[in-house]
């Protein structure tokens, strides 16, 4: 067993112009990750539109994600959202003080 903080600085780059990402668990066909994010948006015309399932958590700071169509969600500490397997979105906000961790679940 390990034990893992999510707030930790372990092992993380101090390069503020890198956004940071780990796996905090892969088994199978589950995956969990802590990002960390300081400002850093998606670039222009870039969508994610990934083949899981994701749900996401943001544990610390502020986000805000553009969906196909133009609906914008904005998201504080402790709030989560659903995002099903193809449903394009972006990262239009995050916010640098505090810096935004997400906690990210990816599975089928």
């Amino acid at each position: 067993m390990r034990v893992k903080n999510i707030y930790a600085d372990t092992g993380r780059p101090q390069d503020p112009g890198r956004e940071y990402t780990e796996d905090l668990l892969a088994v199978q066909d589950l995956r969990i990750e802590r990002i960390i994010s300081r400002g850093h948006v998606s670039p222009p015309d870039f969508w994610y539109e990934q083949q899981t399932n994701e749900w996401v958590l943001v544990a610390r700071g502020r986000a805000s994600l553009e969906f196909e169509g133009g609906r914008m969600v904005h998201l504080a500490e402790g709030d989560c959202l659903f995002l099903p397997a193809g449903m394009k979105h972006r990262v239009t906000y995050t916010s640098k003080n505090p810096e935004c961790t997400w906690v990210a679940v990816h599975f089928p």
